[in-house]
Order: C-alpha cells, then sequence, then structure tokens
C-alpha cells in the first residue's frame, strides 16, 4: 500500500481561466479548522520534520513546485507536487518533509484542527518509537 495519497480536484472553468474548489467532507475528507500556506521559501531550505498524533492535513502546491517525503517509520515515499489540481493527504502519525521548493513555490494546507504544539511529533525517534508501540 502506498503512503502517498493523492486527492484530484475537479478544475473548472472556461475561457477566462480555471477554479479549483476544496470543500471539507467532499473532496477534503475532514471538516477544515485552520489554513495556512507556505511562501517565500529559501533555496535550499526543507521544512517539515514532524508528525502528528491527530492532525490530519491535506498539502496543495498552488503555485511552483515542491518535493513531498512521507514516511510511516518503515518505508519513505517521495512525490512531486506540481498541480493545484492536486493534494496529497498527510495523516495523522506520518512523518512528512518538504524538499526542494521551487522559487515561485506557494504550499497551501489545510487542517482539520486549529494549531497545538502538543500535538506534534517532533523527534523522528520519539515518532519511531511511538509507531513501534501502538
Amino acid at each position: 500500500m502506498s503512503l502517498i495519497k493523492l486527492i484530484e480536484f475537479d478544475v473548472l472553468g472556461d475561457e477566462r481561466g480555471q477554479l479549483v474548489v476544496l470543500e471539507a467532507m467532499k473532496n477534503v475528507p475532514f471538516e477544515i479548522k485552520r489554513v495556512y500556506y507556505l511562501t517565500g521559501t529559501k533555496a535550499g531550505v526543507p521544512r517539515g520534520f514532524h508528525a502528528h498524533k491527530e492532525l490530519v492535513q491535506v498539502a496543495v502546491c498552488v503555485s511552483g513546485k515542491c518535493l513531498m517525503i512521507m514516511d510511516d517509520g518503515v518505508k519513505k515515499e517521495k512525490v512531486w507536487m506540481s498541480s493545484p489540481s492536486q493534494g496529497v493527504l498527510i495523516d495523522r502519525m506520518m512523518w512528512h518533509e518538504m524538499h526542494e521548493f521551487s522559487a515561485d513555490c506557494v504550499l497551501l494546507v489545510i487542517a482539520s484542527e486549529l494549531y497545538d504544539e502538543n500535538d506534534y511529533i517532533r523527534s523522528y525517534a520519539d515518532f519511531v518509537g511511538m509507531i513501534n508501540n501502538e
């Protein structure tokens, strides 16, 4: 089973341009409580390097591209994010990293919960230990 869970969003539009709609409990599989985005990421500076105990997210690269690495504590998989009509589901207890951001990258993230520092697992060793104890 693949660690990468892609969500394809319908692209609507006409000669004026395109429209992509993200809707809670429809094409986003949870109630949306928080939205944030990464932009202006410096060359060679990766982001992420954590997992969440309960939080579920969908990441969408609305402009540019970046490399997403998903890691369940046993195996790792990579996917290039470069389409505003495709999202990557970041499930609970999934270590994730983002690398190789293009200069024009805007990475939008939709979250199932409000920010809670206690939900973060920031040590990879702690993450693997928690996975092995589940």
